[in-house]
């Protein structure tokens, strides 16, 4: 995937759903790194966090690629694949949570042995 290639499955004009794990809000939950699919802006929780909730999204929505939703951090992630893509087309902005914003997070709802409930 090449940065000025149109690709299937990738809509540049979508807007992320918000600056945290849209599913993890809902219910109070708290996430480990963020993901956002490229087609719809939804975002999720990566596949370490309890809830996995980015891998959830692709699952029922059939939305395969994601891009990391962490500062500084361009990857895109084909879930249908497997591949992983150093770079891909430009999104709409923000292109990563607010760098002030904690990962693990938010701040307030990661428990205390957050490390030992990862997934590995």
């Amino acid at each position: 995937m090449t940065d000025n290639e149109a690709v299937d499955g990738i809509d540049p004009s979508a807007v992320p759903t918000g600056t945290g794990c849209l599913d993890c809000d809902a219910v109070g939950g708290w996430w480990f790194h963020l993901r956002r699919c490229a087609e719809c802006g939804h975002v999720g929780c990566c596949d370490s966090s309890p809830a996995q909730h980015a891998t959830a999204h692709w699952k029922s929505s059939g939305h395969p690629l994601v891009q990391s939703f962490e500062p500084d951090e361009e990857w895109f992630w084909d879930y249908g694949t497997g591949e992983l893509y150093e770079s891909g087309p430009a999104l709409a902005p923000p292109l990563g949570h607010p760098v002030d914003q904690s990962a693990p997070g938010p701040a307030d709802r990661v428990p205390q042995d957050w490390a030992r409930r990862l997934h590995r």
